[in-house]
């Protein structure tokens, strides 16, 4: 597939101080839902708003459909932008909404009003036409915005925090609509998050940014079960994250002393012996040993909390030295009630070794 955005050492800087993003380069192909993943100041929201038009970037170049649009204004890239707010005139109704920028790119009332509803057959609220926004639900009012802004057929959609303002149950629901109305439409959708789980559930590529660069890019899966920093893996998701010293060094493992017990990692890049590293895993990727059980690297301890979730239980586990780790067990798994942990009680978990990362240095949790 051919890229659709080609962002070339992209910066925006606000003063010597003040940096919203660093010298990043970025390819989108077309086609593609990316995902721009971070917390709040780390310079996603700066990089959509300079793909978009909206902000000029410091230096660097931004090419849409091989095109470079860098200083063009927003009307004059091929790309809609649907903002946390919806941004919906509420004197129109939901048709005149969705048809106002067909109708300010010269086209008439009837036809303007055909692809109005098309586009609301796409997002499945062809009945609210007529209707004006604030007689919408948030969900609602969110398809709508979603409407108006495919209506044209961009080349690409920006998507800033689309589902912020929406409770949680909407946000699960809206989740899914917005990957359905992805695949119908089949155009370029670049979304900005600080949502590990919509990341995760709606994009074919996620990038994790940090400080105004990209700290990894990548499949969603590649990010999870591959994390290339403790940054990454502990934005991604709950990570262990443990203190360790090289012991033992093969071509495709290395074996480590971690809080008195003897593990084992696979790794393509395996550290020099003697070092001190940290071991990263996830709890839902460590078993919470029966009792009396035995298992290859396992890590033993006390129960310090348990706390039911819904859908299973999270243990923590203070380690000899001091140190702790949560395991993730599904209710089924632990067959019923009765065998639940409890607080205090000696416990013993094991972790398979290809499911351990290993981060140079020593890194704080």
């Amino acid at each position: 597939m051919a890229a659709i955005i080609e962002l070339r050492g992209l910066s925006k800087h606000y003063s010597k101080t003040i940096i919203g993003v660093d010298d990043v380069s970025l390819s989108v192909e077309d086609g593609e839902f990316v995902t721009l993943l971070g917390p709040s100041g780390c310079g996603k929201s700066t990089l959509l708003r300079m793909i978009g038009g909206f902000e000029e970037p410091t230096q660097g170049t931004i090419h849409l459909a091989g095109r470079d649009v860098t200083w063009e204004p927003p009307y004059r890239r091929e790309v809609n932008m649907v903002f946390q707010d919806y941004a919906l005139f509420p004197h129109m109704t939901v048709g005149q909404n969705i048809a106002y920028g067909l109708k300010m790119a010269g086209a008439d009332r009837k036809s303007a009003r055909a692809k109005a509803l098309e586009a609301l057959e796409l997002v499945g609220l062809p009945d609210k036409v007529d209707q004006r926004p604030d007689q919408l639900s948030g969900g609602q009012r969110q398809r709508i915005a979603l409407a108006r802004a495919i209506v044209r057929r961009p080349k690409v959609l920006l998507l800033d925090e689309p589902l912020s303002a929406l409770d949680a149950r909407m946000r699960d629901q809206m989740r899914i609509e917005l990957k359905h109305l992805h695949e119908k439409v089949g155009i370029t959708f670049i979304m900005v998050t600080h949502d590990q789980e919509e990341a995760l559930t709606m994009s074919d590529r996620i990038v994790v940014m940090e400080n105004g660069r990209v700290a990894q890019d990548g499949q969603p899966q590649d990010i999870y079960d591959r994390p290339i920093s403790p940054y990454v893996a502990n934005f991604i998701g709950t990570t262990n994250f443990l203190p360790a010293t090289v012991t033992d060094v093969q071509a495709d493992r290395a074996t480590f002393n971690c809080a008195g017990a003897r593990l084992e990692v696979l790794t393509d890049t395996p550290p020099q012996s003697g070092a001190r590293v940290t071991l990263g895993f996830r709890p839902e990727k460590t078993r919470l040993l029966a009792e009396g059980e035995t298992a290859p690297n396992m890590l033993e301890g006390k129960i310090s909390e348990v706390i039911y979730y819904g859908l299973g239980l999270r243990t923590a586990i203070t380690l000899p030295d001091g140190g702790s780790l949560f395991i993730d067990t599904l209710l089924t798994d632990t067959l019923r009630r009765s065998a639940i942990p409890k607080t205090g009680a000696p416990a013993r978990a094991a972790v398979e070794p290809c499911n351990i990362f290993v981060f140079a240095g020593e890194v704080q949790a």
